[in-house]
This record gives C-alpha cells, structure tokens and sequence, in this order.
C-alpha cells in the first residue's frame, strides 16, 4: 500500500519513436501526479498528447522510460499481469462513439469492467450500473439504450460512467469535452470535478484548450513536437508564459485571460 503522499502515477524518460528515420514521437519525458491531482497536457496537434496518454494506459509500449502506477512498473506489463492491473486505471476518450461497441446497450458498455475485473456478483450487476448510471446525472431508463441513440453528452456520461465503475486511482481524459457543445462542455467539466471531490481520482487531462485547463487543472505541462517546452502550477504558467509554444496557444484562445 502506497504513502498519502507517494505519487499515482509516474512517468520517468519516457521516449517513443516512429518512422524509418526513428523520429521522435515522444522524448525523455518526465513528471508525477498526486493522488487527488489534476494534471493537464496541453499542446498544438501532434504535439505527442494521444501519443502520451496511449502509453500511459498501456495501449501502446515505449521505447525508453517506464511508468509506474501507484508504486509499480507497469511498464513491461501484457496480457493477464496488465489486465489485473487495469482496473486501477481507467479511460475516457474524445470520442464515446468510436469506443463503444454500436451494438451493445449501455447496460452491457457498464457490465464489462465489472465482469472482466470480478468486481461484482452477476446479480449484483443491475445495481451497480443503476448506481452509476445516477452518479453521472443520467436515468436507469436508458440502461437497454444503444449508444446512437443517445446524444453527445449522455453517450461521454456513460463513458465516465464506464471508467469509474472499477474505482480507479487515476482517469486519462484524452480531450473529453472538445466534441461538445459549450453548456455540455460545463456540465461534463462539473461533473468530473465532483467525482474527483467525492472519489480522490487523480486525472491527467489532455487538451489544446487553455480556457477548460484553466478551470479544470492544478498543474500543466506543455508538449512541443514531442517534448516538455514548460511545466508548472496552471495559473503560474498561464499567467507568465515561457515558450513561444505556450504564448501560440493561449493566443488561440480568444475567451482566455491571463
């Protein structure tokens, strides 16, 4: 068992190439979050964002560096041994669509974790899924619903529905707001701050958009072409910009203040 104050997640020279002349995805990546904590990783397109946040959920492995989640290396970790780590790391993509199986009911969507990770007894399913179908703000009535026929915001509630069904310690966001529409956008935002003030998750959120990290993160790290141009406590690096990375991206957020 992990220290109160021992990281959830480390991240430690974390590389990945790509290509034939071995261009770098990621380079000597490193950094922590508490439990608890919000860390956003923000940058242009290409940046490295979805390149990261698939290494860290072991969707991908890398070529240099390791990860270690709540004190383990997971880094090396496949099949069964990473499987029964999963549940302690859960996460939510831009697009809930593409991540849901079309034919599967929303019932079926939030009985997977529970069934692949032995979390529950069968007959303890339908309560487990009416309870967290309440926790994100959506009705049990919509448990035999097939994801098309919900909307954009209830289709990303049933994703973080999904993710927090086994009780991790630690959510990646990968751009879960960017494909809704403003009122939605707060109203997801809020919901996963609530989550986070209820359950002690920690999340590392990505985003090209300064204005939601502003509200949403503690701290921010800023990837260019692959590496880390600046990191630092949010309104710290917001409000005294280093890189001209960083100067790009809050340019291209009108609504943006610093």
């Amino acid at each position: 068992m992990t220290s109160p104050t021992a990281p959830i997640l480390e991240v430690k020279n974390l590389s990945k190439r790509f290509g034939d002349r071995g261009r770098a995805g990621l380079f000597d990546i490193n950094f922590s979050v508490a439990p608890g904590e919000t860390l956003a990783i923000a940058g242009a397109s290409g940046s490295g964002k979805t390149t990261l946040a698939r290494l860290i959920m072991r969707l991908s492995d890398p070529d240099a560096g390791s990860i270690h989640l709540a004190g383990q290396d997971i880094t090396d970790l496949h099949g069964e041994r990473l499987r029964r780590r999963r549940n302690r790391f859960q996460m939510v993509f831009q697009n809930p669509l593409a991540a849901f199986n079309p034919r599967a009911t929303v019932r079926s969507i939030l009985e997977d974790p529970l069934r692949l990770h032995r979390l529950a007894n069968p007959r303890e399913y339908v309560g487990r899924i009416t309870a967290a179908l309440e926790r994100v703000g959506l009705s049990a009535n919509l448990i035999d619903r097939l994801p098309h026929a919900l909307s954009g915001g209830q289709r990303q509630r049933v994703a973080i529905a999904r993710a927090i069904m086994t009780k991790p310690d630690l959510i990646v966001l990968d751009e879960p707001v960017s494909a809704l529409d403003v009122s939605v956008r707060a109203r997801i935002l809020n919901l996963l701050l609530d989550l986070k003030d209820e359950t002690g998750v920690a999340f590392v959120f990505i985003s090209h958009d300064l204005a939601v990290v502003r509200a949403f993160a503690e701290r921010l790290i800023v990837l260019d072409d692959g590496r880390i141009a600046e990191s630092g406590e949010t309104e710290t690096v917001l409000k005294a910009p280093k890189t001209t990375t960083t100067h790009a991206l809050i340019e291209a957020v009108p609504r943006l203040i610093v």
